[in-house]
């Protein structure tokens, strides 16, 4: 089933999720490209720790401030580019979020720290965060979001959950509260106490982690009400129609099998999908034609002048890499062939195999052309 993403241009976020190493950042920074030639005001915000958008959009770099990235005069709208910085994104949003006398408190936390820079989780619910926030200032027609590498394409909608239910921890906080107000020498007397669990924390963790996580625990506790709701919005404004995933793979078998299953689980949630986007794939050069033999090519190689009387080796190296070539395009063929009947009826879109990377504006505009042909 061929498609095309024009419809996307309808919504208003846009997020790119699959398996790491499918081409996630190029395929999102692509769609966000050809919205605004298309006339919108258009970002897009990626999460990827390998920073390939900022190459993909012919830039130096990026960081946590939207960054506007030039585009040729026939493009009638604009173009920007984010790259989320983990620390700096938690830190504003607690500014933002929490009141003012226990602000300086949860940034100055050790575990704070641990929790804003590499807790599970946390990246991915800062990242909803980011994304609601760049929506709800109206600033853009679309976002476009490309997640991080996972092992599940629920994970990114998971995670915000799991830090919800750590920060919300009632066992852990009744366990660690007394201890908290009986001051450091209540830790250590819980940690010589009969508590197994705390016993075990203060093993693993040391008293004084332990503690700070109590009175991180402590803190936050006033706001956790605020971060629930906000991110009760953000799984509103994802499974609304304003809101669009692609689910991107490549055509190895690998990679098909894990969006077969990831394309299920996004169905059941409910997540409105709105196409299954395969890329680099392998193209038939020949188009079905039969190959020619050694011998054709040869001929052929010496009318055109390539090659001089007596020397064959070179037909034979260049027919030998058309049958590798074809058989890589009908393994690529018969893999998407069981992509599209388990994803029925999510529209399949195909971008071709390139032989350079993408590193430009040029090379993101001819996959955007694959992206949003009109048959």
């Amino acid at each position: 089933m061929s498609g095309s993403l024009d419809p996307l241009l309808q919504r208003e976020v846009v997020v790119c999720v699959g398996a790491g190493g499918v081409g996630k950042t190029t395929i999102a920074a692509a769609v966000a490209l050809h919205a605004a030639m298309e006339g919108k005001r258009a970002i897009v915000l990626t999460i990827d720790p390998a920073r390939r958008l900022a190459t993909a959009l012919g830039l130096s770099a990026l960081d946590n401030q939207a960054t506007r990235v030039p585009l040729s005069e026939g493009a009638r709208g604009e173009l920007w580019a984010m790259m989320l910085d983990l620390e700096r994104s938690w830190d504003e949003f607690v500014g933002r979020t929490v009141a003012p006398e226990r602000r300086e408190a949860i940034l100055r936390n050790r575990f704070y720290k641990t929790l804003s820079s590499s807790l599970a989780g946390s990246q991915e619910y800062i990242a909803t965060q980011k994304l609601h926030e760049i929506h709800a200032s109206g600033r853009y027609d679309l976002v476009v979001l490309d997640t991080p590498p996972t092992q599940n394409a629920l994970d990114f909608l998971d995670a915000p959950r799991r830090i919800l239910d750590f920060l919300g921890n009632d066992t852990l906080r009744s366990l660690l509260g007394p201890a908290l107000r009986a001051g450091r020498l209540g830790f250590k007397l819980f940690q010589m106490g009969s508590n197994a669990l705390l016993k075990g924390l203060s093993r693993l963790t040391g008293v004084e982690t332990l503690e700070e996580l109590a009175r991180f625990l402590a803190e936050i506790q006033p706001t956790y009400d605020e971060f629930k709701e906000r991110a009760a919005r953000v799984h509103a404004l994802l499974a609304s129609d304003r809101a669009a995933f692609l689910l991107v793979t490549t055509a190895r078998g690998g990679p098909v099998e894990e969006a077969i299953y990831f394309h299920r689980l996004l169905v059941e949630a409910g997540m409105p999908l709105a196409a299954v986007v395969a890329n680099r794939v392998h193209p038939d050069h020949l188009g079905g034609l039969p190959l020619p033999s050694p011998e054709a090519l040869a001929d052929e190689l010496l009318r055109e002048g390539v090659v001089d009387q007596g020397q064959p080796p070179l037909s034979r190296r260049l027919h030998q890499t058309l049958v590798e070539a074809r058989a890589l395009a009908r393994l690529d063929a018969a893999n998407l062939e069981r992509l599209e009947a388990s994803t029925h009826p999510s529209p399949q879109v195909r971008v071709p195999r390139f032989s350079g990377d993408v590193y430009d504006l040029p090379a993101l505009r001819t996959i955007a052309d694959h992206l949003f042909a009109r048959s």
